[in-house]
């Protein structure tokens, strides 16, 4: 039966209607998905500003400072004696006063920014950088390995299970007793405590991913398993990693004030860090709390800042908790 030509275009009008996809019904990426979330996540926003704001002052800050950070200009001008417990407040030309030694207290937590978020950066990179080694040989030995696969895995996880079944503050200061006292030494050791969380984590991804159909189509069509692992499986397993490293930072940052509290980090005082200035405020609490104040909620707000918005990437990127 023959249609009629009215009849036959309207048919295809129709057709065309129903197949037809607007704009906002596209497919979109994984990322695009997850950065559509993230706009509309207040805790996402609040994370994200606070970080803007910390790394703005971490990068441009200590080029806009009013004083040198290390001058002790209150001990040479007489107006600083923290023996007689004479250390002056807030003022207009110090906005937080001064520290024990007579040094801008305002100069030296925005120069301070600058050193927790470098230390904590290069931190966070040596324990992905080392986690991300471990885990994809691991991953992609069980995953796509026979039994010599296995074995490897077997040996990899057993070190990654001892180095996880030391209490991570106590294994950082255990690296950083070994190494000396010092910012490198800050560094490795804290990057040693993340090498377990990434290692884990990436292995269980890839093992998760060798099971998806992509991998079963690759290995049917004769690609090497090598090159399914590094060119599929890996790119694929990388997400959670990437939301990891950012609550990886938050911590990082608290692990690297914690040792140089307890004077594991740069020895010389002179240069200011948040932990460091901690430290030294302890024996003038009763004189002036806000020297160890200050650091103290800066370390906070900075660490809740990389929280609010790992935790946000997390839930933007995890189906099961997508709201």
């Amino acid at each position: 039966m023959t249609l009629a030509p009215g009849r036959k275009k309207e048919k295809l009008d129709r057709l065309a209607e129903l197949s037809a996809v607007h704009d906002d019904e596209r497919g979109v990426s994984l990322w695009q998905e997850a950065l559509r979330r993230l706009r509309r996540n207040p805790a996402a926003i609040v994370g994200a500003v606070i970080l803007t704001v910390f790394v703005l002052v971490a990068v441009i800050g200590p080029f806009l400072v009013p004083h040198e950070p290390t001058d002790t200009m209150g001990i040479r001008e007489g107006v600083v004696k923290s023996g007689q417990g004479l250390i002056p407040g807030p003022s207009a030309d110090h906005w937080l006063g001064y520290d024990h030694q007579g040094r801008d207290e305002f100069s030296r937590m925005v120069v301070g920014a600058r050193q927790t978020l470098l230390v904590g950066i290069v931190a966070t990179l040596i324990g992905l950088t080392i986690g991300v080694l471990i885990g994809g040989v691991a991953g992609a030995a069980a995953g796509l390995g026979g039994r010599w696969g296995r074995l490897v895995d077997s040996v990899l996880m057993r070190i990654v299970d001892m180095m996880l079944s030391l209490p991570s503050l106590l294994l950082a200061v255990s690296v950083a007793a070994l190494l000396g006292p010092g910012l490198t030494t800050v560094m490795i050791a804290v990057g040693v405590v993340s090498v377990p969380i990434f290692a884990r984590l990436l292995r269980g991804s890839m093992i998760a991913q060798a099971n998806r159909d992509y991998v079963v189509a690759a290995s049917s069509l004769g690609v090497r398993e090598s090159k399914i692992a590094i060119s599929h499986i890996l790119p694929n397993s990388l997400a959670p990693v990437i939301v990891q490293a950012t609550l990886t930072l938050a911590t990082a940052i608290i692990e690297v004030a914690a040792l140089s509290f307890l004077g594991l980090g740069n020895p010389d005082s002179a240069v200011p860090e948040w932990g460091l200035m901690l430290a030294d405020a302890q024996p003038y609490l009763g004189i002036r709390p806000e020297l160890a104040i200050y650091p103290a909620v800066g370390i906070i707000i900075t660490a809740l800042g990389f929280t609010l918005l790992g935790e946000a990437m997390r839930e933007a990127l995890d189906p099961k908790l997508r709201r």
